[in-house]
Parts: C-alpha cells; sequence; structure tokens
C-alpha cells in the first residue's frame, strides 16, 4: 500500500470515530452536571492543539503522517517535549467525549481512535527519520504523546 494511501486510510479512520464520539457526547457535554474530568480533557485538548498550531507554520504540519519534503522540524513549543502534540490533544477530545458519555461503546471508540493515532504517529515517525537526519536526537529527548512519560 502506498504511503499517501495508507496515511488518507488513518486520517479517514480518526475522523470517523472522533466525529462518531462527538455525535453521541455533544447533547452530553451541554448538560449540567458533566465530570470535571471531561472538561478538564476538553480545555486541555483545545489549549494544546492551538499552543501546537501556533507553534508551527502555516504549510509545515500535514492532516496525514506524511511529512512536507520542504518541511522543517518543530521543536519548540508543546513540541519541546512531545513529538505530537496535535495527536494529543485530538486523544484528549476524545477522551473528553467518552468521560461524557461513559458507555462501552464511547471507550471502545476511544481506543480505537487512540489506536489510530498512534500507527499514524509511527508512521510519521518513520517517514520523518528518513525526512530529516536529526530526527533521532529529537525523538530521543522528547515522548511520543504525554511529556516525561509516553
Amino acid at each position: 500500500m502506498k504511503p499517501h494511501t495508507l496515511g488518507s486510510l488513518l486520517v479517514a479512520a480518526q475522523f470517523g470515530t472522533l466525529g462518531a464520539l462527538l455525535l453521541l457526547a455533544a447533547p452530553h457535554l451541554m448538560q449540567a452536571p458533566v465530570q470535571v474530568l471531561a472538561w478538564l480533557s476538553l480545555s486541555l485538548s483545545g489549549v494544546l492543539g492551538f499552543w501546537a498550531l501556533l507553534a508551527n507554520r502555516p504549510g509545515n504540519f500535514n492532516i496525514r503522517p506524511t511529512p512536507h519534503a520542504q518541511g522543517q522540524l518543530i521543536a519548540h513549543g508543546p513540541y519541546r517535549w512531545i513529538r505530537h502534540p496535535m495527536y494529543t490533544a485530538v486523544s484528549l477530545l476524545g477522551l473528553a467525549c467518552a468521560l461524557a458519555l461513559g458507555s462501552a461503546l464511547a471507550w471502545l471508540l476511544w481506543l480505537v481512535l487512540s489506536l489510530v493515532l498512534l500507527a499514524k504517529a509511527l508512521l510519521e515517525e518513520r517517514w520523518m527519520a528518513a525526512l530529516h537526519p536529526s530526527y533521532a536526537r529529537y525523538q530521543a529527548r522528547t515522548r511520543r504523546f504525554i511529556p516525561f512519560v509516553l
């Protein structure tokens, strides 16, 4: 399978699972009381996603895990500690939905979303290492999704 095709399939799976979670959770997120953890996860998702966008420059990132040939390795902002802050932000958004719903289906969708994001990250890391000679050093000093942990 071509990298572009595989990346597109993973993006479709990501948006499908996240979309399902958002559709199911939207009515619950607007009702009081929604768990504090759900709102905290939602807030962290927004802050981290916005910070990652500010740290990156337009045209440097790609929704697919395929890096741009002329793209630069970003190692400031949240990228100083984690390699995939946008994936973490998406996962936190899905987690907020799962927490708000609390159903087996919601947790299953969040698990699938997390596995899709992991697959995207692994592919992206392989391709980034091939494109950027300094990527191995960057990987050695950062975590994939959670600073100092994972």
